[in-house]
């Protein structure tokens, strides 16, 4: 039995916290897990910037309201979700993804959580569990299933590399040269094909 394992942001929205920096005007919220593989360091870096300068959940929710999946990404899940189990794995957070799933038609999706203050400060986050899309891929494979996996960023070679068939998408110039092993695609019909032909 097959499940697909995707990442969300750059594969099938676009990055949230690129899209809060263009809005907020804060250019160093631009760097994401394709720029930092520890999402731990990342995050806690983040928080350091909305905390000096002042903002909360409330704006970067306001910004993720405006956000559309990527051209494609809403059709290319529901034609994967006709021929097989998919649940995203992400490192984004429930406050952030939920308006993207109800755009994307509910899918499935694994993420962490953000610890919140009344004022609306992001305090701190809480991962839902270490390695979240290796851990995930491997209990998935522990009760019986194939992993198939994609993704952009550092943070997704785990869980890649670790299934049964793995590609990136959309990613780095960099990733890419540095996993050659790995089949890289560009567009929804090419990675649509690769799965289909890894199922079959």
């Amino acid at each position: 039995m097959y499940i697909v394992c995707l990442d969300l942001e750059g594969v099938l929205v676009p990055e949230i916290w690129i899209a809060f920096a263009e809005a907020s005007g804060i250019p160093e919220l631009k760097r994401t897990t394709r720029d930092e593989p520890d999402y731990e360091k990342l995050m806690n870096w983040r928080l350091g910037i909305l905390k000096e300068h002042k903002l909360g959940l409330k704006e970067i929710q306001e910004t993720i309201a405006k956000i559309d999946p990527l051209p494609g990404a809403k059709d290319f899940l529901d034609e994967l979700r006709s021929i097989t189990q998919v649940i995203i794995i992400s490192d984004t957070f429930t406050q952030f993804a939920s308006p993207l799933m109800q755009k994307l038609g509910w899918p499935t999706i694994f993420c962490n959580s953000l610890e919140v203050a009344e004022s609306g400060e992001i305090t701190g986050f809480k991962m839902r569990i270490a390695d979240s899309k290796l851990s995930t891929v491997k209990a998935l494979q522990s009760i019986g299933y194939d992993t198939i996996a994609s993704g952009d960023s550092y943070n997704d070679l785990g869980m890649i590399k670790a299934g049964k068939v793995g590609f990136l998408f959309k990613s780095t110039d960099k990733i890419k040269a540095d996993n050659p092993q790995l089949p890289a695609y560009e567009t929804y019909e090419e990675l649509m094909a690769a799965i289909k032909q890894a199922i079959i």
